[in-house]
């Protein structure tokens, strides 16, 4: 059963159930924090990631933060800096910034669901799927701007480049 099945004719489930239900259904880790919070872990290629999803009633708003450890060296910082500026640039949905009280790169997005509009368990999905596919796709970038010293252009250029056609 596809992991949206479940819902289709469920109107007023709240946004965690949905996404409680599809942790399960991935068989990733998580912990119901509150009822309006979950976090879990979700391993990629090359980290695992911690995603926090949190409903806010006043905002009508689905915030979703996945973040990973990075601990740039100092005298780098201004180059990963400039890095995030260049990746936002290219993503159309979510926003990187630099936590850097406690080392961490963060992957931010919000779904606003205004006027009692309802998420499906296919957006949050996409929304965390999403969330995980920006950071596999950019922490080559990030890791060879900061610990390899490579120049903020030619490291995007390895996170931009997309494969073409089957190996």
């Amino acid at each position: 059963m596809a992991v949206t099945e479940e819902f289709m004719q469920i109107e007023d489930l709240h946004p965690i159930d949905i996404v409680e239900h599809i942790a399960n259904h991935q068989d990733w880790e998580f912990d119901r924090i509150a009822d309006d919070q979950i976090a879990m872990a979700v391993e990629g290629q090359w980290r695992t990631y911690s995603i926090t999803l949190a409903w806010s009633g006043y905002d009508e708003t689905l915030r979703l933060i996945c973040t990973f450890d990075m601990e740039p060296p100092e005298h780098r910082i201004g180059h990963l800096m400039d890095a995030l500026n260049r990746v936002n640039d290219n993503c159309w949905a979510g926003a990187f910034s630099y936590w850097a009280e406690q080392n961490l790169m963060v992957y931010r997005y919000g779904l606003i669901l205004a006027g009692g509009q309802v998420a499906s368990a296919d957006q949050i999905d996409t929304m965390i799927s999403a969330a995980v596919m920006s950071a596999e796709r950019y922490y080559p970038a990030f890791q060879l701007v900061t610990w390899g010293e490579r120049e903020v252009e030619d490291a995007l250029k390895v996170a931009i480049a997309e494969a073409y056609g089957r190996a």
